[in-house]
């Protein structure tokens, strides 16, 4: 594989950089994370230089960027606020799933609008009683002549308060089943979730179900392919832009730290002159570093087609986790009570950090995986 990026990936690493300059610079970020929301500006703003659209095909309006691509987008957007990063991550799930698993009609119909941000999909997965176990849903689905009648109850779903559509889950006749529902379905409704730790401004929602017809031109797949195949799929790419996301986290951490240490003094030196914070430093880099490497050979697999690519999808998102968790401890501990205090970004990295080892696989499930051929 080619470690140094194309032309289109330096311009897609540019595009992203000038608008976190212009939309998410660490005061905005911090304001978002206060107020527990984004500004319809900043996604309407991430709809119109057409990031939004980044993984979808060009035939549908998006760009149609490779995972390389993606996930640079990622890292950027990860640097500047992981609440905004985690809008592209849940909206490009449910592209993906469309994109992969849709019929040419529901590809039609869906993907443009989606791909041009004019509205936001949301992926309703978890329950208040189902997690790592998502197989099990709780929600069910009937026949009711052509149609489905859906009942259920999603809980975390990450930009829930805004979404106009859900690609959602739920059982029938005791298989897994998978389908788009729109916001406006009667019988759909929402209620915001905060107060979270990190990731305050990803505008989390509970998702009831009562009694919604389902049409059947929105089912995905058919009973007993939506988790295996379309749920699996989507929060593979999930992990993919958690990952990236990470190493964004982490860089932000460095980036800070090195401007921090070359102007504070201590014992009448300045302290980036100490032997234990050059450690430091080297071990954030190092782990950041070996994140980033680990996320594009895994991009780099799953453009191949190679069997090994969901593996290290996964591997790739539990250290990339871990680094993010590491370096974001250590750089508040570089800046003492600085870093602890909201003068700088890092105490609100470190909040975020520790929201990327539960989403989208937690550490402890992706071991039970992972470990199964170590």
């Amino acid at each position: 594989m080619n470690f140094e990026l194309s032309e289109t990936q330096q311009a897609l690493q540019q595009q992203a950089r000038e608008f976190c300059q212009q939309w998410v610079s660490p005061e905005q970020a911090r304001d978002y994370d206060k107020n527990q929301r984004l500004p319809s500006e900043v996604i309407n703003a991430l709809a119109q230089t057409k990031l939004l659209g980044s993984l979808t095909p060009e035939q549908y309006g998006g760009q149609g960027h490779d995972l390389i691509g993606f996930g640079i987008l990622n890292e950027e957007l990860g640097k500047a606020c992981s609440s905004v990063r985690s809008l592209l991550t849940v909206h490009s799930m449910v592209q993906y799933a469309i994109n992969t698993w849709g019929n040419s009609k529901q590809k039609e119909r869906w993907l443009p609008n989606l791909a041009s941000g004019s509205r936001i999909g949301a992926f309703a997965l978890s329950e208040p009683e189902t997690g790592s176990d998502a197989a099990n849903v709780q929600s069910t689905m009937t026949r009711d002549g052509s149609d489905y009648i859906l009942n259920g109850h999603k809980q975390w779903i990450s930009f829930g308060q805004i979404a106009n559509q859900f690609l959602s889950f739920a059982q029938i006749n005791g298989k897994p089943i998978a389908f788009i529902i729109d916001l406006d379905t009667p019988g759909l409704s929402t209620a915001p979730i905060d107060g979270m730790l990190g990731c305050r401004a990803s505008m989390l929602a509970h998702i009831y179900f009562k009694d919604c017809r389902v049409p059947k031109e929105n089912i995905l797949g058919g009973p007993g392919f939506g988790f295996t195949a379309i749920a699996l799929s989507a929060l593979e790419m999930g992990r993919y832009s958690v990952a990236t996301g990470c190493v964004g986290i982490a860089a932000a951490c460095i980036e800070v730290c090195k401007a921090y240490v070359g102007q504070r003094e201590q014992f009448g030196q300045p302290i980036k002159d100490f032997q234990l914070i050059r450690r430091h430093l080297t071990e954030m880099d190092t782990q950041t570093k070996a994140a980033r490497l680990l996320c594009h050979h895994a991009a780099w697999l799953k453009e191949q087609d190679h069997p090994t690519a969901v593996k290290e999808i996964m591997r790739a998102k539990y250290y990339a986790g871990i680094a993010a968790n590491d370096v974001t401890r250590t750089a508040i501990q570089i800046l003492g009570a600085r870093g602890y205090s909201d003068q700088y970004p890092l105490e609100r990295y470190f909040r975020d950090a520790k929201a990327m080892e539960i989403i989208e696989g937690s550490n402890e499930v992706l071991q039970l995986v992972l470990g199964e051929e170590a």
